[in-house]
């Protein structure tokens, strides 16, 4: 079988069935000031809609807005604070951008139900699904949830270099587990999409030794979430610190998405689009029209005033 002749597995996702034979692309808009990599840099709800809408314009096919940082540092964010922040957002996106699937990265039933009623297509739920009843209220409203590997409860910092004897089959085993408590709370095998959590309670050489395993997890047959974007494992790699990790996250990217199936959760969503663009061109995914001829205004920059 060649590159061009791969499929994807097939996800429920806003109450249609949509094969994943490429890669999807999900912008991130932080309506946390606690983030790790952008925190403050979009405080105002007036800067966050922008943010919104220039993901979209960039090629977004998923936006994520999160209400509660990841980073251990702080405390959780109240329900009431997290709907407060996120749910404006969600409410703004699904009457601006129809097209758009919107998701909430949050694990909290209460932020759960009152974002589903609003319109959000995705739960990304970081926590493992802590909480079965996520994965009814997905079902119920015809929603489709992100299951994340993870050894501790959320804001927990975990890094203990002995923690897996075999790291690959101790995810595998855990998200096929939570993937059976999802299905017994009611909601369909084809509505989750799997995440196998690269730093979360991982070291950096834990992440990258799971991330050379990345096959074992395509074979629970879920489409993959991969959330690459300035992560730590990358500042290992490259001594960098999170707002300059473009390039490391654009060669973490090209890497990973030469197998369709997946969904890329970045911040550059420009970037992203680019590289899954040139990757599935080179592997014969896509082709470039045999006829096409590039035009001046695509061949020279144009000079400053």
């Amino acid at each position: 079988m060649t590159y061009s002749d791969r499929v994807g597995p097939t996800l429920v996702i806003g109450g249609r069935a949509r094969p994943i034979d490429s890669t999807l692309v999900m912008g991130v808009v932080n309506a946390s000031p606690e983030s790790f990599s952008d925190g403050g840099r979009h405080a105002s709800f007036e800067a966050q809609l922008a943010l919104a809408a220039s993901l979209v314009e960039a090629g977004a096919d998923i936006i994520d807005v999160g209400g509660q940082s990841a980073v251990t540092n702080q405390p959780p964010v109240p329900e009431s604070l997290e709907i407060e922040r996120v749910l404006p957002i969600v409410q703004w996106i699904r009457g601006t951008f129809p097209d758009v699937l919107v998701s909430v990265d949050t694990y909290k039933p209460q932020v759960v139900e009152s974002v589903l009623a609003a319109g959000a297509h995705i739960i990304n739920d970081v926590s493992g699904l802590r909480f079965p009843e996520v994965a009814s209220a997905c079902a119920d409203h015809g929603a489709s949830l992100v299951i994340m590997h993870t050894a501790a409860p959320p804001k927990v910092r975990l890094q203990d270099p002995s923690l897996y004897s075999d790291i690959s089959a101790e995810v595998v085993g855990f998200l096929r587990e939570r993937i059976e408590v999802a299905v017994e709370a009611g909601l369909s095998r084809e509505a989750l999409i799997v995440d196998p959590g690269p730093d979360f309670t991982k070291t950096p050489y834990q992440t990258v030794q799971m991330l050379r395993g990345i096959d074992d997890v395509r074979a629970l047959g879920r489409p993959v979430l991969l959330a690459l974007s300035r992560k730590d494992f990358l500042g290992a790699i490259t001594g960098r610190t999170p707002r300059q990790r473009s390039a490391a996250t654009a060669a973490a990217i090209a890497h990973l998405v030469v197998t369709p199936g997946n969904i890329v959760r970045v911040h550059d969503v420009a970037a992203a689009v680019d590289v899954i663009a040139t990757v599935e061109v080179l592997v014969g995914r896509r082709e470039v029209p045999t006829n096409y001829v590039l035009p001046d205004s695509l061949r020279y920059e144009k000079r400053d005033e």
